[in-house]
């Protein structure tokens, strides 16, 4: 911080102008970093996470008009458990205490109602009842039998309606459609802390040149 003195002249404007200039030059150097910091965090979630969730990130300044040598900002995210679990790592647990069930790429996208796909909306009238296997210490399979692959560009597999080859089981196969763990642990993804140290670091250079843009004597 810069303190100039006056020796000549009205004393108390020139006090009041140099608060005014340094009220003005702390606001938009906090504005100034709070806004680096919101594009940085958004480059990096979008870099993690994908450009939605990236959007998130919203930027609150205060005061909302005029300047203060106590402004502030808040740079927030509307997913905030989201950028955590991608921030730290999170383990992911089942709610119920037993499996996560994960859909495999044989499974719909959708469940039924175009809901969410899980096991409890699996659309089993289309390709049968799941069954669970045993596969090894933390980790099972959910599978649907009796299916027959499907050709064309849509691919995947149609539960077999042909009585002959459901006696024989000829052509038919069991496909996995979910796996089961008792928990997953996220890939860290995210730099949320490293990037907000960084930014928190230029603020003091950002509140000086907003001193130097503003006084014009720098």
């Amino acid at each position: 911080m810069r303190i100039d003195a006056a020796l000549q002249g009205d004393l108390a404007r020139y006090m009041r102008e140099e608060l005014s200039l340094a009220e003005r030059a702390v606001t938009m150097g906090v504005t100034m970093t709070a806004r680096e910091l919101k594009s940085a965090l958004r480059a990096d979630t979008e870099r993690g996470l994908g450009r939605r969730v990236a959007r998130s990130w919203r930027l609150d300044t205060y005061p909302k008009s005029g300047a203060s040598l106590t402004a502030a900002a808040v740079v927030r995210t509307k997913a905030p458990e989201l950028i955590r679990a991608f921030e730290d790592g999170a383990k992911i647990r089942s709610a119920d205490g037993l499996f996560l069930a994960i859909p495999t790429e044989a499974a719909p996208s959708r469940g039924v109602g175009r809901k969410r796909l899980t096991p409890s909306t699996f659309p089993e009238h289309r390709y049968g009842p799941l069954r669970f296997v045993y596969v090894k210490k933390g980790l099972s399979l959910l599978v649907v039998d009796n299916q027959r692959e499907r050709k064309g560009k849509s691919g995947g597999y149609a539960l077999s309606r042909s009585k002959r080859a459901l006696k024989t089981g000829y052509g038919l196969v069991s496909v996995p459609m979910f796996i089961l763990v008792p928990q997953v642990r996220l890939k860290r993804r995210l730099n949320v802390k490293a990037i907000e140290r960084s930014e928190a670091a230029r603020l003091a250079r950002n509140i000086d040149r907003a001193f130097e843009m503003l006084d014009g004597r720098g």
